[in-house]
């Protein structure tokens, strides 16, 4: 539409936008797409900013009603909140580090102060208010992000000894860093200054090196280099580059600081480089070359004195591929000199092996839940391992912050849908979990007046599915209920059971919170990833519309009172759920959703696109890919039926998920589709993929969305 006809409509009450049609044809394989919505592309067109923010002022128009419940929903989660807190002191080195955060502030700060002594391992028993002796405050965001409509910290590294910060800020949205350092004996900033980055950045022994990434123009991270303190940029030493575009690059260290690694990773394939910390200016060598459809980690272990790598990988045993991972070691000196420590098991998903110097730690996954053993060494080698029980069925577990090579306690994280997190230190000498913190969740609230299950939807070819439900006590049972329905289901990612004091809001106004763990995800190992990607793909779409139909069947819910909710590829999900069963929901929450999957992959100048045919195929080099991907994209398969309510919230600097995607999809509904459901398109003018920066922001955010939910499925 012209310019002037967006300004006019933004005075106009109750007037959706409407976008002029430009047919553009789109022709692979013999067959040709008009797209009528490509020119929403030019994000720098004055035409386009127009629209989109005729787009937001309709939004606003349409929900401005709700302005009182999202008030007190911000209010709510804001008086539900410790605002004033500070996170568990973690010990490295000659400190204890923790971050604050300040009511009324944004962001948080970074903090330390030093321990009592070489056997201090407890740590120091501070509460908001505490004055803490000789804290120092290492990195305060909110000056960082003072003047700035949106505030990332990327990079947050201490040097070995404890002297010097690494830090990388991005204050656009487009996950583009600019890197710094600070000298943490004085409070000064060095004058190196970085720019253009990828997130992290990795210490060499030496104090004085440092390992960082660079991106692409499609925003892949494919060069690692090498930056000397008191040096300008133009003298960094290139000491990686991956020419593939199918390949990212990551940069790290092992936690023995014994080795810098390189990793080089597709979806499907990957490949470690080792160098000796001690040595930062030598050259990297490989670990293992890298064999299409073969990935593996490693870490190193000091096992009866010998230096050895584990090394989980999917190789084939026995004639057949390992998808689940199996647990080998090797010297150091010859990582293809594997011993199988821990054989692969179909019902068993190795997902990572952490080593310290005198035991190690397994995460897995069994029966769709995260588990944890330790597994101790001997002198000889490796005792018996024991898997750690937290008394519930339905959780979430896992490591959490744990720097030092050498300790006697383990940090270790567990929450569920109803459980306030929990930081416990385990004790590795007694056996013992001992409670450091729990969220804090002021106004009294009590775990007692709210109930989780899990419940087995058997889809259409007979797959069982974990279908997870929270509620208040008495909702779940006593006749169908509002319900809020997510799904994700790509890149074996989980949607653990984790707890939220926002999604309090819902829960306590009668709401049922469901989580449809769907294949495309990892929850129940690499085979339901497996068969549920590429042309398996629809697999996610149906088990998510099985689910929602069993939730309609068995009473929970019905369909004027369910709404669907995913986010990034989680709105591919509902998108094309959307398309399928459009009957099954009142309505469609989307946050930056994957809805126009075709176009983007289809185009490999755009960001991440060559990276991602290892999730969903290459439609331009096969036809049959292109068929299956163009008959589940939501984008071309949006019909003249009725749909659901729909909010699509969008960033205009998202680098991920391009907001032009959600813009097409909504402009396309509103010229297609039957009835009188609201279509809504909220986008971010300065923000990214994650949305909104800063706690309040994204607080008001949240309340946005939810009083959006609580009205489609009739809760208020």
């Amino acid at each position: 539409m012209p310019a002037d006809t967006a300004s006019d409509q933004l005075s106009e009450q109750l007037t959706a936008p409407v976008a002029k049609k430009v047919p553009f044809e789109r022709t692979h394989h013999g067959d040709t797409f008009v797209d009528e919505y490509e020119w929403l592309r030019e994000k720098e067109d004055a035409e386009v900013v127009a629209y989109l923010e005729a787009e937001n002022a309709y939004t606003d128009q349409q929900t401005s009603d709700l302005a009182p419940l999202r008030e007190q929903i911000f209010a709510e989660i804001k008086r539900r909140t410790q605002e004033t807190d500070l996170s568990v002191p973690t010990r490295m080195g000659s400190f204890w580090y923790y971050s604050r955060s300040f009511e009324g502030k944004q962001y948080g700060v970074h903090c330390r102060c030093p321990i009592s002594g070489p056997d201090d391992w407890t740590p120091p028993s501070l509460t908001a208010d505490t004055d803490v002796p000789n804290e120092q405050i290492l990195l305060d965001s909110n000056e960082l992000a003072e003047g700035h409509d949106f505030f990332s910290l990327g990079a947050f590294s201490i040097s070995h000894d404890g002297t010097l910060l690494a830090f990388s800020v991005d204050v656009v949205g487009d996950e583009r860093y600019t890197l710094q350092f600070k000298d943490l004996r004085t409070g000064e900033l060095l004058p190196d200054v970085v720019p253009g980055t990828a997130p992290g950045v990795t210490w060499a022994l030496d104090h004085r090196h440092v390992f960082y990434l660079t991106v692409d123009d499609a925003w892949r991270p494919d060069t690692v280099w090498r930056h000397s303190l008191g040096t300008v940029k133009e003298e960094d030493v290139k000491v990686f580059h991956e020419p593939d575009e199918r390949y990212w690059v990551g940069v790290g260290s092992t936690r023995s600081e014994k080795y810098l690694m390189i990793w080089v990773g597709s979806k499907i394939t990957t490949e470690g480089w080792m160098l000796e910390s001690a040595d930062p200016t030598g050259d990297f060598r490989i670990i293992l070359p890298r064999r299409e459809g073969i990935e593996y980690s490693v870490e190193h272990a000091v096992v009866g004195g010998e230096d050895r790598f584990l090394i989980l990988l999917n190789d084939d045993v026995d004639g057949s591929k390992a998808v689940n991972f199996f647990l080998a070691d090797a010297p150091v000196s010859d990582p293809s000199d594997m011993t199988t420590l821990i054989e692969h098991r179909d019902d068993v998903r190795l997902e990572e092996v952490d080593a310290f110097a005198d035991h190690l730690v397994l995460s897995y996954r069994r029966e769709a839940l995260t588990r944890l053993a330790i597994w101790p060494l001997t002198a000889d080698g490796y005792g018996e391992f024991h898997e750690l029980d937290f008394g519930l069925e339905l959780y979430s577990a896992g490591m959490s912050s744990n720097p030092e090579w050498s300790q006697p306690m383990l940090r270790v994280g567990l929450t569920s849908f109803i459980t306030p997190t929990q930081v416990f230190d385990y004790d590795l000498a007694t056996g013992t979990l001992l409670l450091r913190k729990q969220q804090p969740v002021l106004g009294g609230y009590d775990p007692n007046e709210y109930e989780q299950q899990r419940d087995w939807v058997t889809a259409a070819d007979g797959t069982k599915i974990p279908l997870s439900l929270v509620a208040r006590k008495g909702v779940l049972g006593s006749g169908p209920a509002p319900l809020l329905l997510g799904g994700y289901g790509s890149y074996e990612m989980s949607q653990d059971p984790g707890f939220s004091v926002a999604r309090l809001s819902l829960l306590d106004r009668g709401m049922i919170l469901g989580v449809a763990h769907v294949r495309g995800g990892g929850e129940m190992g690499r085979l339901w990833y497996e068969n549920g990607k590429k042309l398996t793909k629809k697999n996610t779409f149906t088990d998510f519309v099985d689910c929602a139909q069993h939730l309609i069947d068995s009473g929970v819910t019905t369909a004027d009172k369910m709404v669907a909710t995913g986010g990034s590829a989680g709105g591919l999900l509902i998108g094309a759920v959307a398309n399928l069963a459009p009957e099954l929901f009142a309505g469609v929450l989307a946050n930056v959703p994957f809805v126009d999957p075709l176009t983007s992959i289809l185009d490999p100048s755009l960001p991440l696109t060559v990276i991602e045919w290892d999730e969903w195929g290459n439609p331009l080099a096969d036809k049959d890919v292109y068929e299956y991907m163009k008959s589940y994209s939501p984008y071309e398969n949006v019909e003249a039926k009725d749909y659901p309510a729909i909010l699509a919230i969008t960033s205009l600097n998202d680098t991920r998920v391009l907001y032009v995607e959600p813009a097409k999809w909504v402009a396309k509904l509103r010229a297609t589709k039957t009835g009188s459901t609201p279509l809504l398109l909220k986008t971010e003018m300065t923000a990214g993929h994650g949305g909104v920066s800063g706690r309040y922001a994204r607080w008001k955010e949240v309340a946005f969305e939810y009083a959006w939910v609580l009205q489609t499925a009739g809760a208020v």
